[in-house]
């Protein structure tokens, strides 16, 4: 009975220990190379890190340089436009696809991979296949004018004013399908029976979208504002591949201008100050949303 009893107790322990076991190794290396470098990354930003880091803290004067120059401040106007338009457009024409899709209409499963797949591209085809379609000499522009329309002019990826929204356009075009089947989820899950309730009721469909059905998405909102906002916060490869951060500056952006600063101008103190404060944009978004999902659990018991 002993030995019985120590079997079926090692065998406990063995079924309890093992996945502890098994995610070690993973929990380990998130420690060291996600955590420990964000740590460097914070002790970089108040030493006097050049070309290689460096040890000797100087307090917070890459933060009050990173705030004095121009070019930061034009990596936040950048930001705030791009990701403002980004997360308003990404959110209204997914919101309106979610609905169309929604009205069970002939050729869904066709139609919902053509808005998906955008989304399987990497920042990297979709900024350079958008180069070339922004292109004045070999794009859109030259292929209307090709048709016969010579007065037709659409060069805003050379223009120092509207580069950034070329940027917009593209990034937009990548999620909306993401961000339209975040909706649709939501959608497929309100109860029938509440809408034909009030349809009964004589509510039209405005009304009815616009007094249950929206305010029931609340959670589908959330949660594409929080991925929308920290992929606007750290686009870096659609910038490269789209704009490279020009014509100048025009469309540079804090991940961009953290790049920039890190391993081309050989500041690294003033590159990891930026990052500190990307990182600290991305908590802000993040962390609300985190408190908000584990109070509404813990009232919903």
């Amino acid at each position: 009975m002993a030995a019985s009893s120590a079997y079926v107790g090692g065998r406990a322990w063995v079924q309890e220990a093992l996945p502890k076991l098994v995610l070690a190794p993973s929990l380990a290396a998130i420690l060291l190379f996600v955590y420990g470098f964000i740590a460097f990354t914070g002790y970089l930003s108040f030493t006097d890190s050049k070309i290689l880091p460096s040890f000797d803290l100087i307090g917070f004067e890459n933060y009050a340089k990173l705030f004095g120059l121009r070019h930061w401040s034009t990596a936040l106007t950048n930001l705030a436009i791009f990701g403002g338009l980004y997360i308003l457009f990404c959110t209204v024409f997914g919101l309106l696809l979610a609905i169309f899709l929604d009205q069970k209409i002939r050729g869904e499963g066709v139609l919902r991979p053509i808005y998906l797949y955008p989304m399987a591209l990497s920042f990297i085809v979709t900024g350079t296949a958008w180069k070339w379609f922004l292109d004045p000499g070999i794009g859109l522009e030259q292929i209307v004018q090709n048709a016969g329309f010579e007065g037709f002019s659409f060069n805003w990826i050379k223009d120092r004013e509207m580069a950034i929204y070329c940027v917009v356009i593209a990034a937009v075009w990548q999620s909306t399908g993401f961000v339209m089947a975040m909706f649709l989820a939501g959608l497929r899950g309100i109860d029938n029976e509440i809408l034909k309730a009030a349809q009964i009721d004589g509510a039209s469909a405005t009304k009815l979208y616009r007094r249950i059905v929206i305010p029931q998405l609340r959670p589908a909102f959330l949660s594409a504002f929080v991925v929308l906002a920290h992929m606007a916060i750290k686009s870096y490869d659609l910038v490269i591949a789209l704009t490279n951060g020009g014509p100048g500056r025009a469309t540079e952006l804090p991940a961009t201008f953290m790049y920039s600063y890190t391993f081309t101008r050989n500041q690294m103190g003033v590159g990891a100050a930026s990052a500190v404060i990307m990182l600290m944009m991305i908590a802000s978004v993040i962390v609300p949303y985190l408190y908000a999902e584990i109070r509404e659990r813990r009232d919903g018991r």
